[in-house]
């Protein structure tokens, strides 16, 4: 039988694709789906290799544990390894990370420990250092240690690289790839250059991190940039980064990058996370650059089924100023969820209290407007549910009528902030009407995103 007998017997050896209804200029473009590994990305390659270094060496005891700080994907990879192996597992991530990821580790049975994504190296709270204090507090702990750890490269150098040159029968003239902890573009990039030395490397990175412009010239300055991008970009040169593969760099902003993984799902039916659309993004801008025909190779570093609340959410692309949408100059410009778009989430006055419950938790919302027919006749929230639940249990079967408030705090499109400020100061949310028309809901966070923007 034709049958693995280990989940981990199928990582890597994955399949490259040509993109093909993209404009990728005079090269033709090719995609490694990295995706397609069992864990969902290209770490579970450095995760395997990782752990049976420090296996081999002695660094890692049978029922160990161990300790890394990690965007995500790293932390999918060692955990999925971890388990197989019978390791503790403890991983220090960035709160920007997605929850989906999140939850897929904690499913796995990693211990994760939140830190802020907002802070420098050197800070307490970044999340290096906090692993390095975990290490530290824990006698016996192996820390992977992915920025500097030889075993990273090493898996792409040994895997990824070799697998490429055989799929493209060695017709490669260029990789773009991203950092992370720098062991993609080092391992592979090393590896097609021992290869073929006219192969070239390009990094895609995104807005405010130091490697491209490092590549470009030579110095090292971060300036406190951000970016929304998950898994690649970073404020310093990590150790498994050779600076010295590397030919040429591309800046992606992240508005370019998100409006690409967008593009790929529709267009190519990739569904791929949000470093892909900076890698692809990089790519086509590397690749229309050229003046003669080159194969270009690029990755899906991990699939989009992690970013599905962010990356393929136009609510919160918007909140983010990363899509553009019509502007009205009035307060339809506040409301995320139109009505006349379908995306408002309501109840009917029909509905149980448990109906309108479970859309509150699924939608992540609080409140509900309550419409009837094309009328909006209450708004039900969390508070109304709680009082009417503390004090009857019985309440998550009764009607959401009984228990809806139906003095309406209406505004008119064209009202000023300063109307929603009054509500809001009330304990109130604004039903937003273009005469008898529902526009939508408008609540504090609405407005705080509206003035951010309007600074930003």
């Amino acid at each position: 039988m034709d049958a693995a007998n280990s989940i981990l017997s199928m990582i890597g050896n994955t399949p490259l694709l040509e993109l093909t209804k993209m404009d990728t200029g005079p090269c033709r473009l090719f995609v490694k789906m990295e995706n397609q590994n069992p864990a969902g990305s290209i770490k579970d390659r450095i995760g395997m290799s990782i752990i049976e270094a420090a296996e081999r060496d002695g660094r890692l005891k049978p029922g160990g544990t161990i300790v890394e700080a990690t965007a995500g994907n790293t932390g999918l990879g060692l955990a999925l390894v971890a388990a197989q192996k019978g390791y503790r597992l403890v991983l220090v991530i960035p709160d920007k990370m997605s929850a989906e990821k999140i939850r897929h580790l904690r499913a796995l049975g990693a211990e994760v420990r939140l830190t802020r994504s907002d802070v420098p190296k050197g800070h307490p709270e970044y999340y290096q250092d906090m692993a390095a204090k975990i290490v530290a507090e824990a006698p016996g702990a192996f820390w992977a240690s992915q920025f500097d750890n030889p075993a990273n490269p090493e898996a792409h150098e040994t895997t990824t690289g070799p697998e490429i040159w055989q799929q493209m029968n060695g017709q490669v003239d260029a990789l773009v790839a991203g950092v992370g902890s720098g062991g993609t573009i080092t391992g592979t990039g090393r590896y097609l250059k021992a290869m073929n030395p006219n192969v070239k490397v390009v990094v895609a990175d995104p807005v405010g991190s130091v490697v491209a412009p490092a590549v470009e010239t030579g110095e090292v300055k971060y300036d406190g940039g951000s970016w929304l991008v998950e898994g690649i970009g970073e404020d310093f040169i990590p150790d498994n980064l050779d600076l010295a593969v590397i030919d040429d760099g591309v800046v992606v902003s992240d508005r370019e990058a998100f409006q690409t993984v967008n593009e790929l799902l529709r267009v190519e039916g990739i569904l791929a996370g949000s470093s892909a659309g900076t890698l692809v993004a990089g790519a086509l801008a590397w690749c229309r650059r050229q003046s003669t025909p080159k194969n270009v190779v690029t990755f899906i570093c991990d699939t989009g089924n992690k970013y599905l609340s962010k990356a393929f959410e136009d609510g919160w692309l918007q909140e983010q100023g990363l899509i553009d949408r019509p502007r009205h100059g009035d307060l339809r410009d506040l409301v995320m969820n139109r009505a006349d778009a379908g995306r408002v989430i309501f109840v009917g006055p029909g509905d149980t209290v448990n109906t309108a419950y479970n859309r509150m938790r699924a939608n992540e919302v609080s409140q509900l407007p309550v419409i009837d027919g094309t009328r909006v006749v209450g708004v039900l929230d969390e508070e109304d549910i709680l009082a009417a639940a503390y004090a009857d249990t019985d309440v998550f079967h009764h009607t959401v009528a009984k228990h809806m408030t139906d003095n309406l705090d209406v505004i008119d499109i064209r009202s000023d902030t300063a109307q929603l400020m009054a509500l809001f100061a009330a304990n109130k949310v604004a039903i937003v009407m273009d005469g008898a028309q529902f526009v939508g809901m408008i609540t504090r966070v609405d407005l705080i995103n509206h003035l951010r923007q309007s600074v930003s």
